[in-house]
């Protein structure tokens, strides 16, 4: 828990994106007992977030996980807001926005002259380099990548992220608050991918490139990897269920990083992206859903 008991963590978290992951870090945070306020870029985003978790909750106190003096307790944690100004007393702010540099920069530029000089400012990314963000700021010491993966509230996995700017402080904070959160974090350095998206990524491009080459149906792929290596899902509904736009974007950032030519993006990922099948979202993608 966080609040007077324990004086590592924060007392007030912001995150910036009202999405699916925005949706399943405010849900994460208060359920630590600490209190986080989410910023949309509208009113009617952060609402629809907020009855998101509202409705997640409810579902556990059907299936009798948690009482309703529970659910009431951890909505009681979150607050929502269309302005960056709500974040300024913020110990953390964690931004969840679309899945590109720029806009993050900007962000990062913006909460800078914000939130007060002493608060962290971390980034969900999964790919891009946090030190991009860290510069955006005169802050670079106080900067992390804190990666939750999808869907928060499930996965025990967080990656926390050290551009050669962080300081030791920084990212034992960004650690501290992730094991405050019930999470397993791991440091990485500040490399594109991290861990997991740097080994995963390359094993699904391969798979394509396995089915390019008729060594196996998809389907018989799925079964392998999931009969012979454990792995709850086989490559291709992985692939549909992360989303092919997504796929197309991580491996273009580990091959510009790496400059290998096993990264480059399979044939068939990149037809899929311009007929705009991307997966589940998108009801088509290497399957029919």
């Amino acid at each position: 828990m966080a609040t007077d008991t324990n004086s590592s963590l924060p007392q007030l978290v912001g995150v910036c994106g009202s999405g699916i992951m925005g949706s399943g870090l405010a849900e994460v945070i208060a359920r630590a007992g600490i209190n986080v306020v989410v910023r949309s870029r509208t009113m009617a985003g952060a609402q629809s977030m907020l009855t998101s978790v509202e409705n997640n909750l409810a579902k556990q106190v059907a299936k009798a996980k948690m009482t309703e003096d529970q659910r009431t307790e951890i909505l009681s944690h979150i607050s929502i807001t269309d302005q960056l100004s709500a974040l300024a007393n913020c110990d953390l702010v964690i931004e969840s926005i679309l899945e590109e540099l720029a806009p993050k920069q900007e962000l990062f530029s913006q909460l800078d002259k914000i939130v007060k000089p002493s608060a962290i400012l971390a980034t969900n990314t999964s790919t891009l380099p946090v030190v991009a963000m860290a510069q955006a700021t005169n802050r670079p010491d106080k900067v992390c990548g804190i990666h939750f993966f999808n869907p928060a509230v499930m996965m025990s996995l967080v990656e926390i992220i050290r551009p050669v700017t962080a300081s030791d402080e920084t990212i034992s904070a960004a650690t501290a608050f992730a094991i405050g959160c019930a999470k397993d974090p791991v440091q990485v350095v500040d490399r594109a991918g991290f861990i997991v998206n740097a080994l995963l990524f390359p094993y699904l491009n391969n798979a394509v490139h396995m089915l390019e080459a008729k060594t196996a149906s998809m389907e018989d792929i799925d079964t392998a990897m999931k009969g012979g290596c454990n792995f709850p899902m086989g490559p291709f509904a992985l692939l549909d269920l992360i989303g092919i736009d997504t796929t197309v974007s991580i491996l273009n950032a580990l091959q510009n990083e790496f400059k290998q030519s096993h990264l480059e993006p399979a044939d068939s990922l990149k037809k899929l992206l311009a007929e705009g099948k991307l997966g589940r979202k998108t009801k088509q993608g290497f399957f029919t859903y």
